[in-house]
């Protein structure tokens, strides 16, 4: 089972792989022409309606399978205006291979042609909500029609993410979904089959652009509360300026007032607001939680903090007593097992963090996915281990991420991922935002490589952020 916007960044992955959406096209084209050839001898009249985007695209490639049939293509609007190119060649080839091919600029021109088959084409996933004109107006002589209707990907009106269809939807005879079932149609009165249109296996296993695009934040917004620093100066500061390039409104660095002024002093951008210490105790804590719960802050524990007892301890007490989003990273991820808390967190080890966590402790963490799945799962968070690939996984998914370079192995690149998960938890559900941030963060040292080489530095990342986010122009 796979929702539509989840289904989105899998086609934008598979590109990426080399697999281009106009050969996934032309696969779901065929399966389509496929379940029509199946329930309707040659010869009969099938008639296509179809929109203006890339359903309409499969429709439209469907067509040319359909040779044997008495096949009429109707558009409902004007060609010029199909949405994407690949559906727009389609619609070409159709014109230019004197297809029947009708343009419908009005619904009130709309006329479906008496049919055995009727392809519902018009919209697909990512559309929700009741169908306005000129669907609405199609919708109704579809379903008025006497003939078997075949829906392309998923009836128009079916919502593929919430698994609602709307009242004015289409009601189909038949669905063809591609790849994975959308959920909510085995609820439908409707036969779906699922096509198999050769999307890698690794378009769903590897973390790619795709991930990317699902929890990039459209606008900036949130707070990041790093709550680090002591032994450490650096580490915070890196976490809160990644959090602040990842898309956060504002960041804050909560550290000891021995420390506070040199953390400010790695860039003036950041909020430090220090506490009386030279270190993270349990004094502090009722007052961090109160500030961190009173603006909904996505909190970064941990970097810097050291792993002197009684800053453990601090670390277990907030957890224990904050309820929002953390990131939890460094020292900090070793109180993690005993700790009963109702905040979601995000926990960002190591090699060895990932040992004191209760995982195995291995350079190859490919070699022991089911391991930290398992342990994802018994600890109820979402784990993202940082190697040479990185695993992310809930306990359920399981991703790997292949971008970086091995000059990242430099310290502080790990505080800069745990910053940019901060600031896409804002905008992204946890595992969606962890995947993203291991591509993000390995994408711009790959950025910096290109003129540092094996020289770079995790500060030299920060400004590559936006670019591996948000896209660049050599992207």
């Amino acid at each position: 089972m796979i929702t539509g916007e989840r289904m989105a960044a899998v086609d934008e992955n598979a590109a990426a792989l080399g697999v281009s959406q106009k050969q996934l096209m032309e696969s779901s084209g065929n399966a389509v022409a496929r379940v029509v050839r199946g329930i309707a001898d040659p010869g009969a009249r099938v008639a296509i309606v179809s929109g203006r985007g890339n359903n309409g695209g499969d429709a439209f490639v469907a067509a040319r399978f359909l040779d044997a049939y008495d096949v009429t293509t109707l558009l409902l609007g004007r060609a010029e205006k199909v949405g994407t190119e690949i559906a727009r060649e389609n619609w070409e080839a159709l014109e230019a291979g004197e297809y029947d091919v009708r343009e419908v600029p009005d619904s009130r021109t709309l006329e479906i042609p008496d049919a055995d088959v009727i392809v519902d084409a018009m919209l697909g996933t990512g559309i929700s909500g009741e169908l306005r004109e000129p669907e609405a107006t199609a919708a109704r002589a579809i379903n008025d029609a006497d003939a078997t209707v075949v829906a392309v990907d998923v009836p128009s009106g079916f919502d593929a993410d919430a698994g609602d269809h709307a009242a004015n939807g289409v009601d189909a005879d038949r669905v063809v979904t591609f790849h994975e079932s959308k959920p909510g149609l085995e609820d439908l009165e409707a036969d779906v089959t699922v096509a198999d249109i050769g999307i890698p296996a690794a378009a769903e296993r590897f973390v790619g652009p795709g991930d990317v695009s699902l929890a990039r934040p459209d606008e900036r917004a949130g707070r990041a509360f790093v709550i680090g620093g002591g032994p450490y100066t650096g580490a915070p500061a890196l976490a809160a300026q990644a959090a602040l390039r990842a898309g956060a409104e504002l960041s804050f660095v909560a550290a000891p007032d021995t420390v506070g002024g040199e953390i400010q002093g790695y860039a003036e951008d950041l909020i430090v607001q220090p506490y009386e210490s030279d270190r993270l105790t349990p004094d502090q804590v009722a007052d961090l939680v109160d500030t961190a719960e009173s603006y909904d802050d996505v909190v970064v524990l941990g970097p810097g903090l050291g792993s002197a007892e009684e800053t453990l301890e601090a670390a277990r007490a907030f957890l224990e007593s904050y309820t929002g989003p953390v990131v939890v990273d460094a020292d900090a991820l070793s109180v993690v097992p005993e700790v009963d808390t109702e905040a979601t967190l995000v926990c960002t080890p190591n090699r060895r963090e990932l040992a004191d966590l209760g995982g195995p402790e291995v350079d190859d963490l490919r070699a022991v996915l089911e391991e930290i799945e398992t342990l994802s799962a018994e600890l109820g968070h979402v784990i993202l281990a940082k190697g040479e690939e990185d695993v992310i996984t809930d306990g359920e998914r399981t991703r790997i991420d292949r971008s970086g370079v091995p000059g990242m192995a430099v310290g502080g690149t790990g505080d800069l991922l745990a910053g940019i998960v901060a600031g896409l938890l804002e905008h992204a559900e946890p595992f969606e935002a962890a995947c993203a941030a291991a591509r993000v963060n390995g994408t711009a040292g790959e950025r910096v490589a290109e003129t540092k080489h094996g020289g770079l530095l995790a500060s030299d990342l920060l400004e590559e952020i936006p670019a591996a986010l948000w896209g660049g122009d050599d992207e």
